[in-house]
């Protein structure tokens, strides 16, 4: 009798048990099974999502979701700007993963109120990647593929971490963009890869995560190299520096580019931009020496 009773209690169960995570806002995500019909709403949020196994749950994707190659066949669904809030209901998707500082508030709260689970995502340190990926395997029911993607880059940042642990500082400025000239704070993850390869973010301290700077203040601070996020459309914003002479980075030749999709994204390839970025440090360490 009993085992006739554990017998039916299998063909009872729901073919799917909930799941859940808990994001970077601080709540709890429940969906009643695993994700089926996703949105990302970021570009690193649709690498996280590839990386936790969920590629092919995706339904809808923002622009510059370019990332792995199989990305550029999502639909797209707007920008971190401008959604289009009726493409994103019409796609019927189970879960939205949201910048949390980066998509238009009024927007979410629009979505918020039609029911979607809105998970939100945004890592802040280069620990915090590993977790992000288990999270999301959480929900999409791919805790296997995930927790691999998770170990994996574990490892390049322990990696990482035991060769730069101990280097002498470097200062370095980040140039995001040059028209206008802008940076980022110590409070974006950029500014964490730059800490782990044993470099000073010189313009760290300012209180905007993405504040304005002028030449001036870059003279001022003098760094030993200056890093830009660039690619190959923007191969000479380096350019102006040559014109300081007195520049130690411009003396010592220390400009270089680092792509700006590795290292500004909070995504899994930011390990392999954090390794650009301290070879790129090595450089500037050896072109100190007397």
């Amino acid at each position: 009798m009993k085992h006739l009773i554990a017998l039916l209690a299998i063909f009872v169960l729901p073919a799917h048990a909930a799941v859940s995570a808990t994001d970077d806002a601080g709540h709890l995500v429940t969906l009643a099974q695993p994700a089926q019909r996703v949105i990302s709403l970021a570009p690193h949020a649709t690498e996280l999502l590839f990386a936790a196994g969920g590629g092919k749950a995706i339904v809808g994707a923002v622009e510059y979701s370019d990332y792995p190659p199989a990305a550029a066949a999502i639909p797209r669904i707007g920008n971190n700007r401008q959604l289009d809030l009726e493409r994103i209901i019409a796609l019927k998707p189970d879960l939205l993963v949201v910048w949390l500082h980066g998509n238009a508030e009024r927007q979410l709260a629009q979505l918020k109120k039609l029911g979607i689970p809105l998970f939100y995502s945004e890592p802040k340190k280069l620990a915090d990647i590993p977790a992000a990926i288990t999270r999301l395997g959480s929900l999409l029911g791919s805790e296997a593929v995930a927790h691999s993607a998770a170990q994996d880059y574990r490892q390049k940042l322990e990696r990482l971490t035991r060769h730069y642990s101990g280097k002498k500082p470097v200062k370095v400025f980040y140039q995001v963009w040059h028209k206008p000239l802008y940076t980022l704070n110590n409070s974006h993850i950029a500014s964490d890869a730059i800490r782990l390869c044993g470099g000073v973010n010189v313009f760290g301290h300012l209180p905007v995560t993405a504040p304005t700077v002028n030449a001036e203040s870059v003279l001022a601070a003098n760094p030993d190299v200056i890093i830009a996020g660039s690619d190959d459309r923007r191969s000479t914003e380096l350019e102006m520096w040559k014109r300081y002479p007195t520049l130690n980075a411009a003396r010592r030749q220390q400009l270089y580019t680092v792509d700006s999709s590795l290292l500004s994204r909070s995504g899994p390839r930011i390990i392999d931009g954090a390794a650009q970025l301290c070879t790129r440090l090595d450089q500037a360490r050896k072109a100190q020496t007397p």
